[in-house]
């Protein structure tokens, strides 16, 4: 071996065996402070996972460092030369057998040349990893016990837990089962929450838990459950016990540790809401601190489940009425009003049946409370039993009823239909202690929107309905008799949507409208791909109109057209401007009336615009909904088709909304589909919306569409489309739409940093 001379005489004390150090804890080393050799005693040695002595270079000597600190420990090495700044510098090595550790290196004084700079630097080599581990606790203790108290779902403190896991306690997978039944009734254990580092490589193991159920007692995470007692995996890939053994070892892990998350009942029962189980590509490792913490974990995430639940129970409570179990006064007043806010955005109608029972009272007078509890009682399950799927029933008082009937269902014969069956229902006898007691009921209805558009006066007309029924002889239905303030109703609103036609006229001869772009971004590259143009209008006092109070008015009165033309072409040159700009590529999404695809000029027209602005035709995609194509479409494809020849793109908005055949689609001029936001808003959670989502991803990729999801505007949501391979993104959690310069100033072109949150 080629060593330097200047180590020569420090080899000696470097192989010897030195008692003082092993009995202190630390390790000795040298360096040559020109070349860069090291020698390093047995303890150090044994620290840093090395042979004892000379090793030619840094490199060599640092094996087992840890990538990330490495550049940091080479760059406090090669300061050792800087008058006045000693070698100091903390680092992780880590192996197989005993996991990470933490090593501290010093410096001591050094002998200096005749030059007056040291030929040979020389310190001392500590194990820190026990103080960090001290300090490690107390910060994840700390830092998960403010984030469970912080939290108001069990989804977002077990995640959030999971990844605090996993980044402080160096961990690669975590997950969190919870004991769930399925269609049978059987209760089985389910991956429900998970978060593993960016490696792709993890995904196979992600899917694999993802689609597994366990029983109580079966693999790592039921026998867990069932014993309520932690375990080892030592090795993974090589455990016959262990269920996911194929797609561990495809993924690169090696050991595992699972432990329970239950609690303890004040009347002494046992809870177990679940397991948490991590991973690591080493094996077992020793020092782990996990199974110090993993008590402290699973109590802190079991208090959190049962406080949730507790939180869950008195909210219940609070929008349940004692006797009956039916919604409570307060509660259905509030599911009226969110039915009137969902009805009014989606034009849908519904009706309200106010219920009041008849000779009630001479129950109660004759037989006492407990006679007339259980009529209110017995009635409230009927009335139960007869509503139809996604009405809400009440008891509002006394014994008055109410029923909300689910949007879609409010028509006359329908609303008359289940009023008839709530008569029956009241007039079939009730029995209490051997007597058979018999009433009836009167029943208002009001409808929306003709009989109102609020909670307050839809209850006030069918309570008003049903006094007059009970005035003219009881045991009916009545309608409330509205139609005056129907054909009132009607003339306002057909006065309110004419003066807002004249205004929309004058916004366009005014240059009221202006337009905010919102980007869409390629994960898989982190860059902004695509831009869609909002129109905006701002009225001349400052106030701005939503797109959904004028688009509709405007589709009603054609000025669609002429706005959409204004759009496309403010458009267009705001892209040329863009792509002077650095955004050579960037494309433009611009929504487009029904009426237009339908227009067999708009391919010629559309190239003009085009051409005048100076940008390609490819960088021009349109989008248009599934409704429109399939109203019309023997009109509606040729155009398509037409403009697809021009090196137009075409994207098929809010799809899975339009009912479209997939016989129809298949054949269809388009290059991608965009995922309607109603089905990203139930993720993670909804399983319907996440199946229908997983379908369209499916479905796009093997017709080599691209597809795009709309409305992301959570973490959670986001990382179930990246789960499921869907890298175009567009919503509020990566950028709000925003005006031009505000857009080009955040977004770098030609990559940079393109994923900054705006708003």
């Amino acid at each position: 071996m080629d060593i330097a001379p200047t180590l020569r005489l420090s080899l000696e004390s470097a192989l010897a065996t030195d008692a003082i150090e092993s009995a202190a804890g630390f390790g000795r080393w040298w360096l040559d402070g020109r070349t860069a050799q090291m020698l390093v005693s047995g303890v150090a040695a044994r620290f840093l996972d090395v042979d004892v002595g000379w090793h030619a270079s840094l490199e060599a000597c640092f094996a087992q460092v840890v990538p990330d600190d490495m550049l940091m420990l080479k760059a406090a090495l090669e300061r050792r030369d800087t008058p006045g700044v000693p070698i100091d510098c903390e680092f992780r090595i880590i192996n197989e057998v005993e996991g990470l550790r933490w090593l501290r290196i010093k410096s001591v004084l050094a002998n200096p040349s005749s030059a007056g700079m040291p030929l040979v630097h020389s310190g001392v080599l500590t194990d820190i990893t026990s103080s960090k581990h001290a300090a490690m606790r107390e910060r994840f203790s700390f830092e998960s016990t403010q984030l469970v108290i912080g939290t108001h779902s069990e989804t977002e403190a077990v995640s959030q837990v999971i990844q605090l896991v996993c980044e402080n306690l160096g961990w690669e997978w975590g997950a969190y089962w919870s004991m769930e039944a399925d269609s049978m009734g059987i209760h089985q254990l389910a991956c429900k929450h998970y978060w593993h580092t960016p490696d792709q490589s993890l995904k196979a193991f992600t899917q694999d838990s993802c689609s597994i159920t366990m029983a109580p007692g079966e693999g790592l995470v039921g026998e867990v459950w069932s014993s309520a007692r932690a375990c080892w995996v030592e090795d993974a890939p090589n455990d016959p016990g262990f269920l996911r053994r194929k797609s561990a070892q495809g993924s690169g892990l090696r050991s595992g540790y699972a432990f329970p998350v239950s609690y303890v009942t004040p009347d002494g029962q046992r809870q177990s809401p679940g397991v948490l189980e991590f991973f690591s590509s080493l094996f077992r490792q020793r020092e782990a601190q996990l199974p110090n913490l993993s008590a402290s974990i699973g109590s802190l995430i079991a208090q959190t489940v049962q406080r949730l639940e507790q939180q869950a129970y008195v909210r219940h409570l609070a929008q349940i009425d004692d006797l009956t179990g039916l919604n409570n006064r307060g509660h259905f007043h509030h599911l009226l009003e969110a039915a009137c806010t969902g009805a009014t955005a989606s034009q849908a109608s519904f009706g309200v049946l106010y219920i009041d029972l008849d000779r009630f009272k001479p129950i109660n007078d004759a037989f006492g409370h407990d006679a007339g509890n259980g009529v209110l009682h017995a009635f409230a399950q009927r009335l139960l039993a007869l509503a139809p799927k996604g009405c809400h029933v009440g008891r509002l008082g006394g014994d008055e009823f109410a029923i909300l009937t689910a949007p879609m269902t409010g028509s006359i014969v329908q609303l008359r239909t289940l009023a008839e069956s709530v008569l029956q229902a009241a007039l079939t006898p009730f029995q209490f202690e051997g007597h058979t007691l018999t009433v009836s009921a009167s029943v208002g209805i009001s409808m929306f929107p003709v009989n109102g558009c609020t909670a307050q006066a839809l209850l006030r007309g069918s309570d008003a309905a049903m006094y007059r029924v009970k005035q003219g002889g009881r045991n009916a239905v009545g309608f409330l008799n509205s139609l005056s303030k129907a054909m009132d109703v009607q003339q306002s609103s057909m006065a309110r949507q004419l003066a807002m036609e004249a205004e929309l006229h004058r916004a366009l001869v005014d240059d009221e409208f202006f337009l905010e772009y919102q980007p869409v971004f390629d994960c898989s590259r982190d860059r902004m791909v695509a831009v869609e143009a909002l129109v905006r209008w701002r009225r001349p006092n400052g106030e701005v109109v939503r797109p959904d109070v004028f688009i509709p008015i405007a589709e009603r009165s054609h000025l669609i057209v002429q706005i959409g033309r204004w759009v496309l072409e403010h458009a267009c040159r705001d892209l040329a401007l863009l792509h002077a700009s650095g955004f050579a590529h960037l494309q433009l999404n611009v929504n487009m009336a029904a009426s237009e695809f339908i227009n067999a000029s708009l391919p010629d027209e559309l190239a003009a615009v085009a051409h005048a602005c100076g940008i390609p035709s490819h960088c021009l995609c349109l989008e248009l909904t599934e409704s429109m194509v399939m109203k019309e479409p023997d009109k509606v494809i040729p155009v398509m088709r037409r403009l697809r020849q021009r090196g137009f793109k075409i994207s098929l908005d809010d799809f899975g909304m339009g009912h479209s055949s997939l016989s129809r689609l298949k054949n269809l001029p388009i290059t991608s589909l965009k995922i309607d936001r109603s089905f990203v808003s139930g993720l993670p959670q909804n399983l319907g919306d996440g199946a229908i989502v997983r379908t369209i991803l499916d479905l796009g990729k093997h017709m080599k569409l691209q597809v795009v999801a709309e409305g992301v505007e959570t973490d959670a949501q986001m990382s179930f489309m990246l789960q499921f391979g869907c890298n175009f993104i567009q919503g509020f959690l990566l950028s709000r739409p925003t005006r031009l310069a505000a857009l080009m100033g955040a977004h770098k072109p030609n990559g940079g940093d393109p994923l900054v949150r705006l708003g």
